[in-house]
């Protein structure tokens, strides 16, 4: 099993994007959906990938990916912030960067173990 990696993509953009807004990571998903559909990439259950992105967020909030953006930075308790650990993974997968293919590649080979905080920072400090 491996994660679905332009969505995480997705998700971390947007949480950069949110400040003074609520953080909605299944509306993220369901536009992705369809800019995907666009493309000619169809998405079997959108339901499913409209939960999945809702997982994404708790599991890049519970391994400090992300966290609440501060009040003094529009945080309203419904919005996040980019923490440096999400920076870098956000650099790793950025599909607007060219050869983006290796890390996304070097991730799944650790499966879903790859977002565990321990497990990333090493895999991390590996592809610099």
């Amino acid at each position: 099993m491996k994660y679905d990696w332009d969505l995480i993509e997705r998700l971390l953009h947007e949480v950069q994007n949110t400040a003074e807004q609520r953080f909605a990571p299944r509306v993220y998903a369901e536009e992705l959906a369809a800019e995907s559909e666009h493309a000619g990439h169809h998405v079997d259950d959108l339901d499913a990938f409209k939960a999945e992105a809702t997982k994404y967020e708790a599991q890049l909030l519970k391994a400090d990916f992300i966290a609440p953006r501060p009040e003094s930075q529009g945080g309203n308790g419904e919005n996040f912030v980019l923490t440096d650990r999400g920076l870098q993974l956000l650099s790793m997968i950025d599909s607007s960067f060219p050869g983006e293919q290796h890390p996304r590649e070097v991730l799944d080979s650790y499966g879903l173990a790859a977002l565990t905080p321990e497990v990333f920072d090493k895999i991390a400090a590996e592809v610099v």
